[in-house]
């Protein structure tokens, strides 16, 4: 069955049973024994706020009860302690899982490709600070993005910089048993001038830090850009990565808008065992309000029905 045909049948079924995208909440019944996805698949705070509403809480309850069972918040450690109390604790009521926050991502700077103690104390601190809301909220990854490269230096030598000044801060996190996740990040479309860009060299650095406390975040939109492969390199890659992030290209929106082949990674996926999250971090096609946020939800559906044998 095609994706066409697949959403038709479903829109079918929902109006059968008295639900529509169109629906008030008042007359919408409640999807409360939705079938769970077959991945972790971790929408957004605020990417169903035309369903659930601005509450956060409202917006977990509505995410589990469409059948994910993860959510992710790029912007969580920003937040108030007393609600990210209230969302760590609706997350283990629903028993969901909480993917990567962003802890450092300087676009802008040259950071971790620099020899120089002060970056690496600021680094440190940042680690600290990073593991603390991990530790306070069971979280187990945060995100970094190792900084701009410096065109004055030559390529080795900032490699091992980022090597040792990783070396540092995995010290942070292995004492809580805790997780950075560096990302790579396409240089051609959205992020020009940084350092970190593929699969394979974050592969290496990853080795040369030989911590379990320094994986991968592998963002699928950017590697898709930056270099394709995207099955092979994930399996080449495999014992390094730790967290996933979706987005389809051209345009960074829910799978089946682009060019990747979804359904085949996340059957990939899922047969290699992977237990992880993974991050819808992307738009919609749609745009905004219900019949996006459907819209996603349904490609989803779609993507996540495949054969498990």
């Amino acid at each position: 069955m095609d994706r066409r045909s697949f959403l038709a049948a479903g829109a079918a079924a929902a109006v059968t049973a008295g639900i529509t995208s169109d629906a008030t909440a008042e007359d919408t019944p409640k999807r409360s024994n939705a079938a769970k996805f077959k991945l972790k698949y971790a929408p957004s705070m605020g990417q169903v706020k035309h369903h659930a509403g601005k509450d956060p809480i409202d917006q977990i309850k509505f995410i589990a009860d469409e059948g994910f069972t993860a959510i992710f918040d790029n912007g969580f450690p920003h937040k108030s302690k007393d609600l990210q109390k209230k969302i760590v604790d609706e997350l283990a009521k629903q028993n969901m899982t909480m993917g990567p926050f962003v802890l450092y991502a300087n676009f802008k700077e040259k950071t971790f490709v620099l020899n120089d103690k002060d970056i690496r104390k600021m680094l440190v601190e940042r680690m600290k600070y990073g593991v603390e809301i991990c530790k306070r909220c069971n979280i187990q990854w945060a995100l970094v993005v190792p900084g701009k490269y410096d065109e004055r230096l030559e390529w080795s030598y900032q490699t091992a910089n980022v090597i040792e000044n990783l070396k540092y801060c995995a010290e942070v996190f292995e004492k809580e048993n805790k997780t950075i996740v560096l990302e790579p990040l396409n240089t051609l479309k959205n992020h020009p001038w940084l350092f970190l860009t593929k699969i394979p060299q974050t592969y290496q650095i990853c080795r040369a830090v030989n911590s379990p406390s320094v994986k991968i975040v592998n963002d699928l939109y950017h590697q898709q850009i930056t270099e394709g492969n995207l099955i092979t390199n994930i399996d080449m890659a495999w014992t390094e990565i730790a967290a996933f992030h979706l987005g389809d290209n051209p345009g960074r929106k829910e799978p089946t808008t682009g060019e990747i082949n979804f359904k085949n990674i996340f059957k990939h996926l899922y047969k290699k065992g992977y237990d992880g999250v993974l991050c819808t971090e992307h738009g919609m096609i749609k745009g905004k309000g219900k019949e996006a946020e459907r819209a996603m939800i349904d490609a989803y559906r779609y993507c996540d029905n495949f054969e498990t044998s």
